[in-house]
C-alpha cells in the first residue's frame, strides 16, 4: 500500500490536496504495467474519525495553554474552531473537500493574520499537536512501520504550517 499526501506545485505548505485516486501503474512479473492501489493518509488512518480525535485532543491541550487560548477570540466556545480544523485537516490528507465546500479556499495564512502569532505561540500550537498525533497514532489501522512513516510526515507539515502562521516577532 502506498501512502501519499499528493504534492502540489504551491509553496503554501497549508494549500489542500487533491485526492487522485487510483490510476498509477507499476511494470509487473513480466514487464506488462499493473495498475496499484494508491491510499490517502486520510483513507490510512482510518477517515474522518481520526481527525475528529486529533482536533479534540489538540482542542483540550487549547483549552489549558493560556498561550495558546489567548489566540481564540470565543475562548469559552471552541466548539466552531474545532470542526473547522478537523475539517481542514481531513481535506488536506485526502478527504472529502467539506472544508472548502463550507468556507471557501483556507488561505490559512490570511485568515489568522487578525491574530497575533509569534514564534513561542507557533512552538506551543507544535506542541500540543504532536502531543495529540501521538495519542491519536495508535488508533490508526496502520502497521507500526506505517504508522511511523505518517507520523513523521504529519509532525513535518504542522511544523511547517506553524511556522507560515507566525506574524509577529518574538517577545522581548
Amino acid at each position: 500500500m502506498a501512502v501519499h499526501d499528493d504534492d502540489t506545485t504551491s509553496d503554501d505548505p497549508t494549500a489542500p490536496r487533491n485526492d487522485p485516486g487510483n490510476g498509477s501503474a507499476t511494470p509487473g512479473p513480466d514487464g506488462d504495467l499493473e495498475p496499484t492501489h494508491q491510499v490517502t493518509v486520510f483513507q490510512a488512518v482510518g477517515g474522518q474519525g481520526f481527525f475528529d480525535r486529533l482536533v479534540e485532543r489538540f482542542y483540550d491541550h487549547v483549552a489549558n495553554d493560556p498561550v495558546l487560548l489567548s489566540l481564540y477570540p470565543d475562548q469559552v466556545d471552541l466548539g466552531p474552531a474545532r470542526e473547522r480544523l478537523a475539517t481542514f485537516l481531513g481535506q488536506y490528507w485526502g478527504g472529502p473537500d467539506t472544508y472548502s465546500q463550507q468556507r471557501g479556499h483556507p488561505r490559512l495564512r490570511m485568515r489568522h493574520a487578525p491574530f497575533r502569532i509569534d514564534p513561542a505561540a507557533g512552538d506551543h500550537w507544535v506542541a500540543a499537536m504532536v502531543d495529540a498525533l501521538a495519542t491519536t497514532m495508535p488508533e490508526a489501522p496502520l502497521d507500526p512501520d506505517l504508522a511511523g512513516a505518517v507520523q513523521e510526515r504529519m509532525i513535518e507539515y504542522f511544523t511547517l504550517s506553524a511556522g507560515h502562521m507566525v506574524n509577529s516577532p518574538a517577545e522581548p
